[in-house]
């Protein structure tokens, strides 16, 4: 495995401004970010937050800014499912469409489309590779009314060199690999797969995540890596990179088997351990496998 396709997701350090967090996780090894669409890390709105001053401080400590973490295609409904999850509210959600590609309404949809165009944008700015997507609402009854729209925003990404990954997030659309690829396949594009999450997958759908990787791997455009094992209390839990029970090294092996090149983003939610510390550890126990 090759250190150097290594990022980190800046979430765990979201209490620190986006100086703070580059400098923290430059310090622990890492060459690459895998940047949160929130405040103060980054934000689609000009007026809210400046991209050249996020661009210069990441370059600033060596770090090259490889994936943006939006929400776009969700709307307030992409944002709050995962935000919740996390004790945050959406601010301001007037800012985003209800449901984004599962709308109904032709102007919300047009303007999801626009927001997914300006996050592209920004990610060609940064020079990233990627971005984070999501399918609407994420319930798969509306998986043929997204995925005209992921194909229209795949022409664009193609346009642009960009890839768009939909993270496997939870039970509903995005936690089923049979319809993660079928998503994929409607969608027709190599710019938009699958963000492989196998943490996710065993903690929010009991899915299997060895069994989910072999349906998706030839999808798969992106990753997120934590550790778990389950708890007393019979929960998914988190645990240090290398002291859970995720096979990383098959993992990698299995999408060597399809040729995949991309990143691979380290997750740290280790409450426990606070990020300034753990991030370090992480990083270490992640190299130690190879």
């Amino acid at each position: 495995m090759d250190m150097s396709r290594v990022s980190t997701c800046s979430i765990a350090l979201i209490h620190h401004p986006p100086e703070k967090a580059f400098e923290i996780i430059a310090a622990a090894g890492y060459k690459k970010v895998d940047l949160l669409e929130k405040l103060p890390h980054l934000s689609l709105f000009p007026n809210e937050c400046d991209p050249a001053v996020i661009k210069a401080a990441a370059e600033k400590h060596g770090l090259q800014i490889a994936n943006l973490a939006t929400y776009v295609g969700g709307g307030q409904a992409g944002r709050a499912a995962q935000w919740k999850y996390h004790g945050w509210e959406v601010p301001r959600p007037e800012r985003f469409t209800i449901c984004g590609f599962s709308s109904d309404d032709p102007a919300e949809l047009e303007r999801e489309l626009e927001q997914v165009h300006r996050a592209i944008d920004l990610a060609v700015f940064f020079g990233a590779r990627s971005i984070r997507v999501a399918a609407g609402d994420d319930t798969p009854e509306t998986l043929d009314k997204v995925a005209p729209w992921l194909k229209r925003c795949a022409e664009y990404a193609a346009e642009k060199n960009i890839i768009m990954g939909m993270e496997n997030h939870s039970a509903g659309l995005s936690g089923q690999p049979e319809l993660c690829v079928e998503l994929a396949e409607k969608v027709g594009s190599p710019y938009f797969g699958v963000l492989y999450e196998p943490h996710n997958l065993v903690h929010h759908s009991g899915t299997d995540y060895r069994a989910a990787l072999e349906i998706m791997k030839e999808c798969v455009v992106h990753c997120h890596f934590k550790d778990g094992a389950p708890t007393a209390s019979g929960e998914y839990g988190f645990t240090m990179m290398g002291e859970g029970e995720i096979d990383f090294p098959w993992i990698i092996e299995q999408l060597d088997s399809v040729g995949y090149e991309g990143d691979v983003a380290l997750e740290y939610e280790v409450e426990e351990v606070p990020p300034e510390e753990g991030l370090k550890k992480f990083y270490d126990g992640f190299a130690a496998m190879w």
